[in-house]
C-alpha cells in the first residue's frame, strides 16, 4: 500500500470508496487518522497497489485483500489501513470514523487462513490493524496462571515471552498454526488441543472500544481497582462477553486468559485404523471417553490425505489430477504408515495417572479390528518428522507451522477454503457428514482433506478445500462447492461455526429458526450499538440499517443473476457492482 504522503497524488477515480463516502471525505478522514497515529501508521490503497500473489504468504499476508481470493481479487478490497498503538488511539479512530461514515474492519494479525485473512467484507472499508503495534503481553500471574494480552500477541510470541521471563511452568494452548493472534482466535471461537483447548472458554475479561468510541471493560474489570479481572469471568449483571465474538459490536483491545500449569507429565499417542468404514466406531469410542474425562483434550481424527498433504504435494504420490479413489488412498496410507483414519491424542499428568488412562484408552480403541498404536519418539538427527511428532508438539502447546503443507496439495500456488460444520459427537453423524462432503468434493473435482475434532459434547468437522487461485475455473468450482455444502449441511441440521467472507450472508440466512429471530436480534443490537454502521459492516451476515438491503449482501450463485439489476440500482456511481466482481 502507498504511504499516506502519496495520497494527494492519487487520482480520485483510483481510490476505493466506501458506500456513501466521497473521495474528498475519504481523503480528509485518512489525513485526520494520520494525525492520531502518525503518518507512518496510515496507508492508502488502490486497485493497482494490491500485493502481487507471489509476494504474499503466511508471514507476509496482504492486509488489503484476501490472499486466497475465491471471487475476483479486488472484491473484498480495503481503501486503506490504520495501525493504532493504544486503546486511546482506537477510541479516537472510531470517533473519527463516525464523523466521516468511513467503515472500519478490525483485525488482530489477520492470519485466519481459509476464512478471508485481513480483507474487509465491505469493499472500501479501512482495515484497523490492531496487531501491528498493539502486541504486548501486559501481565502474567504465576499464582493464578493467567495473562493479559493485546491483539497482536501471537502464539509464538506468548510462548517465547513465557520461556524468556521465568514462566516456563505455564503452558499455552495453540491451534494448528502458531502465527495467529491469541486474542483473535478466541474471538473467532477457535480451538486448540490441550485440556485448555476451548479458547473462548479460557478467556477472562476484555477491554472493548464500542462503535461510538466509548471504552468498557467486561466482567470484574468494570469494578474500579478490581483485583480479579483475570480470575472470575462473569462480574455482576448481564454477561456481555459473548456478543463481542464473531461480531461487529466492539473492538477488543485487551483480553485476559487462563494458562495451563505444567501437568507434571505428558505423553502423546497415535491410533491408526485401516478401514474407511471405521469412522463411526472411532467417534463413538472417543465421545464416551471424552465425556467421561478419560480423554482430557480434544483428539483429532484425520483422514489419510490430510496427513499426506502435511508431508508433501499430491504429485509426490501420484500423477493423477483427479480426485483420488479408495485404492489410491490405501496405497498412500501404506506409504506414509498411517491409517485411513488416524487418531492423535495425548495424556496429561503424573505417570500413575497416565497409566490408568492408557489402559482404558488402549482397551477401547483396540476393539476396532486392525487398530494399531504408537507413541511419539524424539526426532533423530537428520530424520524427517512424522505427523505424530508434529502433533506431539501441538498437543503440548508448542506453536508451529507444520500444517502449512496442506496449502500446496494440488498446486504450488495453493489456496485454502475452510468448511467447518458442527454435529453431535456420534458415529452416525460423523459418517453422514463425511459422505456428504465426499460426494460434493468428487462432484466438483477435489480431494477430501479433513479432520474430526471431538469437543466437550460436539463434533467439529474441519474440511480443507485446496485450490489454485490463479485458475478462474477452479476458483468457480471451489466457490460453488462450498455454497452447495452449506445448503446440504443446513438441510440435515448441521451448521458451520465460522465461514469465509463469501458465505457470511448465506450462512446467517441458514440460521433461520423462528422466522429469522436470531438475525433480527443481531440487527437490533447492531443498530443500537452502532447507529452509524461504521464497524465491520456485514461481519457474520450482520449489516447496519444504513447499508441493509442495498445489495451488499452476497447471495447464492443461483440467485445472483436475478438480483444483479437490484444491486446495480443501489450502487453509488463511484463503485462497481458486486455482481461485476463475482463473474461466476
Amino acid at each position: 500500500m502507498p504511504p499516506i504522503e502519496h495520497l494527494a497524488s492519487i487520482p480520485d477515480e483510483t481510490l476505493i470508496l466506501p458506500p456513501d463516502v466521497s473521495a474528498t471525505a475519504l481523503r480528509e478522514a485518512l489525513n485526520q487518522l494520520a494525525k492520531i497515529v502518525g503518518s507512518n501508521n496510515v496507508q492508502v490503497h488502490t486497485k493497482e497497489s494490491m500485493k502481487p500473489d507471489d509476494e504474499g504468504h503466511y508471514y507476509n499476508l496482504p492486509k488489503e485483500h484476501d490472499l486466497f481470493y475465491i471471487l475476483e481479487k479486488d472484491t473484498f478490497l480495503a481503501s486503506g489501513l490504520v495501525a493504532p498503538g493504544s486503546t486511546e488511539e482506537v477510541s479516537q479512530i472510531v470517533k473519527l470514523a463516525n464523523k466521516y461514515l468511513v467503515p472500519l474492519w478490525p483485525v488482530s494479525i489477520g492470519r485466519n487462513l481459509g476464512y478471508g485473512g485481513s480483507a474487509p467484507r465491505l469493499r472500501g472499508s479501512i482495515v484497523l490493524d490492531l496487531g501491528a503495534r498493539m502486541n504486548k503481553v501486559l501481565d502474567v500471574s504465576v499464582r493464578d496462571c493467567t495473562c493479559l494480552l493485546e491483539p497482536g500477541v501471537s502464539y509464538f510470541a506468548l510462548h517465547d515471552y513465557l520461556q524468556k521471563n521465568g514462566f516456563k511452568n505455564l503452558w499455552i494452548d495453540n491451534p494448528d498454526l502458531g502465527g495467529g493472534s491469541v486474542v483473535g482466535n478466541a474471538l473467532d471461537r477457535g480451538a486448540g488441543y490441550t485440556p485448555y483447548g476451548e479458547h473462548f472458554s479460557m478467556h477472562c475479561g476484555m477491554e472493548v472500544v464500542l462503535p461510538t468510541g466509548e471504552v468498557m471493560r467486561t466482567g470484574m474489570g468494570s469494578l474500579p481497582g478490581s483485583n480479579t479481572w483475570q480470575t472470575f469471568q462473569y462480574g455482576y449483571g448481564p454477561y456481555p462477553d459473548g456478543i463481542f465474538t464473531q461480531s461487529n459490536y466492539g473492538i477488543v483491545t485487551k483480553m485476559g486468559f487462563w494458562l495451563m500449569p505444567d501437568p507434571g507429565g505428558y505423553q502423546s499417542y497415535l491410533f491408526t485404523f485401516q478401514n474407511d468404514s471405521d469412522l463411526p466406531a472411532i467417534v463413538e469410542s472417543v465421545r464416551i471417553l471424552r465425556i467421561g474425562m478419560v480423554i482430557q483434550n480434544s483428539p483429532t481424527i484425520r483422514n489419510t490425505l490430510l496427513d499426506a498433504a502435511t508431508y508433501g504435494p499430491k504429485s509426490d504420490y501420484t500423477t493423477s489430477e483427479k480426485p483420488l479413489q479408495d485404492s489410491e488412498i490405501d496405497e498412500i496410507a501404506n506409504k506414509i504408515k498411517v491409517g485411513r483414519w488416524s487418531l492423535y491424542g495425548a495424556m496429561y499428568g503424573p505417570k500413575p495417572m497416565r497409566d490408568l488412562q492408557w489402559e482404558t484408552i488402549k482397551a477401547t480403541f483396540m476393539k476396532i479390528p486392525g487398530a494399531k498404536y504408537e507413541f511419539a519418539q524424539p526426532v533423530a538427527e537428520g530424520e524427517k518428522m512424522s505427523v505424530l511428532q508434529m502433533r506431539d508438539e501441538t498437543l503440548r502447546g508448542l506453536p508451529n507451522t507444520y500444517e502449512l503443507g496442506w496449502l500446496n496439495w494440488t498446486s504450488p500456488r495453493g489456496s485454502l477454503l475452510g468448511f467447518s460444520p458442527i454435529s453431535p459427537a456420534s458415529g452416525f453423524d460423523a459418517n453422514k457428514q463425511y459422505q456428504m462432503v465426499l460426494k460434493r468434493f468428487q462432484e466438483f473435482g477435489f480431494d477430501y482433506l479433513g479432520t474430526f475434532i471431538v469437543g466437550w459434547r460436539e463434533l467439529h468437522h474441519i474440511v480443507c478445500l485446496t485450490f489454485d487461485k490463479t485458475n478462474p475455473s477452479e476458483r468457480k468450482r471451489a466457490h460453488r462447492c462450498i455454497e452447495a455444502l452449506i445448503d446440504d449441511a443446513a438441510a440435515e441440521g448441521y451448521g458451520e461455526y465460522r465461514t469465509h467472507l463469501c458465505y457470511m450472508d448465506q450462512l446467517a440466512s441458514a440460521y433461520s429458526w423462528g422466522n429469522g429471530a436470531s438475525l433480527k436480534f443481531n440487527e437490533q443490537l447492531k443498530d443500537s450499538l452502532d447507529p452509524n454502521g461504521i464497524l465491520a459492516p456485514g461481519k457474520s451476515g450482520v449489516w447496519p440499517a444504513r447499508l441493509r438491503g442495498r445489495g451488499f449482501e452476497l447471495k447464492r450463485s443461483t440467485e445472483r443473476k436475478s438480483e444483479s439489476t437490484m444491486i446495480a440500482k443501489n450502487q453509488p456511481s463511484n463503485r462497481r457492482s458486486i455482481s461485476s466482481h463475482l463473474k461466476l
